[in-house]
């Protein structure tokens, strides 16, 4: 069995050198020991408030290291977070909070939802409410306090079993707002670790984390933790703008990224349209790409305008993750997604109407079953009922093809949505929203 996400995966990943340089965020730096002792003191004083195995957190942050910090402390005692994107606002952050019914909210105050108490103060159960801000708030509710402050003897934490749920993600979904899906601490410490063995992570990587970084691709694919599993550096960037970011990469000798395709297409107009833009990536070794179909054209061009190899990935919030590997001729490289992680991922293309397999090499809808992929969205029977099949395939709703060596070619969707820049957007709900919303009411 693997080891639990919730091991102190700061405190062994450092544990060869502890005062190595774990997180990056502006003007801080964070050492693996600073980083555990952070997240330490913030699960000891969570676990003296009274919180631990079975409860829930809805925690929202954007690109800031007390991010992580928060994440990795909630595992360590067996609270179950909800990570929401910053861009989620109260009708998303309410369907979550109804879902999961959270005994502890984390949230920043330069976020719509957090800029007062309205919100929390108006919860079921009075949850415990921290904030990431200016401190206004006193020790009681400031977060800051509660990850540097001990509240009194730190308690011993009980070890988490491995198979038990370590968090929630959001699916991708193309119907209105996202499912819950349960993923547990051995199935992602597995997508993790051979996350890592394949992108090739060591003490060497230096990660810039610009996509929202509760995004299942940049926190396990391999992501921030698979460079704290390495034991490398993870950079903080608030967004993908090239500006920005090619000065982080210049400052810190940032040496890999992951983007999304229109974030991609930015960097590549900032480096075509600047030589100095260009001289300062001169350090990236290595970008994965994924969230989004990416044009053959636009993919060749990562190696010949940024300078850095291409990796592809095609992966999901519900498990199942495919990379281009090193070596890969160019016909793959530049033309596929990539092939699942492990031997063990079975793949089925059908056919969207019949569910028949559609012939070698056709396109057809995929459909999942694998050792790190879920079993079911959290207390959703009705789409659970038409997302799996009698086997335990799990109907992702993608349109692929497998081309060369077992390697998938994304299509599309089967259903119609809007992607944007990696998250899928009902257009129904996009669609409601007007109609209920004045003035752009309308009639149905």
């Amino acid at each position: 069995m693997a080891r639990p996400a919730s091991d102190a995966r700061l405190r062994s990943a450092g544990g060869a050198d502890p005062e190595a340089v774990a997180l990056i965020c502006g003007l801080r730096s964070l050492t693996y020991a600073e980083a555990d002792r952070r997240a330490s003191t913030l699960a000891a004083n969570l676990s003296l408030a009274g919180l631990g195995h079975g409860d829930t957190a809805l925690v929202q942050l954007p690109n800031i290291a007390e991010f992580y910090l928060v994440f990795l402390a909630l595992l360590k005692i067996g609270v179950v977070p909800l990570n929401a994107l910053s861009n989620h606002r109260a009708l998303e952050i309410s369907a979550y909070a109804a879902q999961i019914k959270p005994r502890l909210v984390i949230g920043d105050r330069s976020l719509e939802l957090f800029g007062d108490n309205r919100f929390v103060d108006a919860l079921p159960g009075k949850p415990l409410a921290l904030f990431q801000g200016d401190g206004a708030d006193g020790p009681a509710r400031d977060l800051g306090h509660w990850l540097d402050h001990a509240r009194g003897p730190a308690p011993q934490f009980r070890p988490t079993p491995a198979g038990e749920v370590a968090f929630f993600q959001l699916s991708g979904g193309s119907t209105g707002t996202p499912k819950l899906i349960p993923r547990t601490h051995n199935d992602y410490d597995y997508s993790i670790r051979e996350s890592v063995r394949i992108c090739g992570f060591d003490r060497e990587t230096r990660y810039l984390s610009a996509l929202p970084a509760p995004h299942n691709f940049a926190l396990s694919s391999p992501g921030a933790l698979g460079v704290f599993d390495a034991g490398g550096t993870v950079i903080m960037a608030a967004n993908p703008d090239p500006a920005q970011c090619f000065d982080l990469i210049a400052r810190h000798g940032v040496n890999t990224v992951a983007l999304v395709p229109p974030a991609v297409a930015l960097w590549q107009k900032a480096a075509r349209d600047d030589a100095d833009a260009r001289a300062k990536i001169a350090s990236l070794d290595l970008m994965l790409v994924g969230g989004a179909n990416f044009a053959e054209a636009q993919a060749r061009l990562v190696p010949e305008v940024l300078g850095c190899a291409l990796r592809q990935v095609f992966g999901m919030a519900e498990g199942l993750v495919n990379y281009t590997r090193a070596g890969d001729p160019d016909a793959v490289c530049f033309t596929t997604q990539g092939r699942p992680i492990s031997p063990d991922d079975e793949i089925r293309i059908l056919d969207p109407e019949s569910g028949v397999p559609v012939p070698e090499g056709g396109t057809g809808m995929l459909a999942v079953r694998g050792p790190y992929t879920f079993r079911g969205y959290y207390r959703a029977p009705e789409q659970n009922a038409a997302a799996f099949d009698t086997e335990g395939f799990y109907y992702t709703g993608d349109l692929v093809k497998r081309v060369q060596g077992g390697n998938l070619r994304v299509v599309g969707r089967v259903k119609d949505q809007i992607n944007r820049g990696g998250e899928k957007i009902a257009a129904e709900e996009i669609e409601d929203f007007c109609c209920a919303t004045p003035p752009f009411s309308m009639p149905r």
